[in-house]
């Protein structure tokens, strides 16, 4: 149910007492503007400030440190005057007594002279006879022409090879080539292989040469 304002004021005395101190407040500043006592506080409001300047006071400087000792000067040393040496003196000389020469009782004879005799030198082995050197043309009379390689033909290279020919009865066994184009060796051997030479009684040698011209 609703309460008038007396009753919630008389219910509650604090709000009754804070009513009272604003219209106290009020009355207050209304009588301060008629009285002039705002006025003169305006007037202490406006005066002008002054500010000093506060200088700080600053220690004294400290005292300069003092002089150094002068130095002293030394004074130059007298040279040193050394002695002279004592003079030389030799030593006085002394001659041993004389010795006596042992007497010689024998003389032993001299040995004989002692003779070296020199070995002679071995005799040299004479080397083992080789294969005699025979023609080629008279010891193979029929002779197989070498073929020129294709890679020769390819690259134009001419030349002459020089072979030698080991026959044994008749027989080329071996075939080594002594000089020459490397391109033109293995025709030069397959073509000696198959001489056909003339038996004799033991080995013999013979050299050829090949001419290989290519245009």
């Amino acid at each position: 149910m609703d309460l008038s304002y007396d009753s919630k004021a008389k219910s509650n005395p604090r709000r009754l007492i804070g009513f009272a101190a604003v219209v106290v407040l009020h009355i207050f500043i209304f009588y301060a503007l008629v009285s002039g006592l705002a006025r003169s506080a305006l007037q202490i409001v406006k005066k002008p400030l002054e500010a000093k300047i506060v200088q700080e006071i600053l220690p004294p400087p400290p005292p300069p440190p003092p002089p150094p000792p002068p130095k002293q000067i030394k004074q130059p040393e007298a040279p040193k005057v050394e002695a002279p040496p004592p003079p030389y003196v030799p030593p006085p000389e002394v001659t041993p007594p004389p010795t006596a020469a042992p007497a010689i009782t024998e003389v032993s004879p001299a040995p004989p002279p002692v003779e070296y005799k020199i070995a002679p030198p071995p005799p040299v082995m004479a080397p083992p006879p080789g294969p005699a050197k025979a023609d080629i043309g008279v010891a193979c009379p029929t002779q197989v022409k070498p073929e020129i390689p294709r890679k020769a033909l390819q690259e134009g290279v001419s030349g002459v090879v020089r072979a030698e020919a080991l026959i044994s009865n008749g027989v080329v066994k071996e075939v080594t080539v002594l000089s020459g184009p490397r391109v033109y060796h293995q025709a030069v051997r397959a073509a000696m292989m198959q001489y056909k030479c003339v038996s004799g009684g033991g080995d013999i040698k013979a050299q050829q040469e090949f001419e290989f011209k290519i245009d």
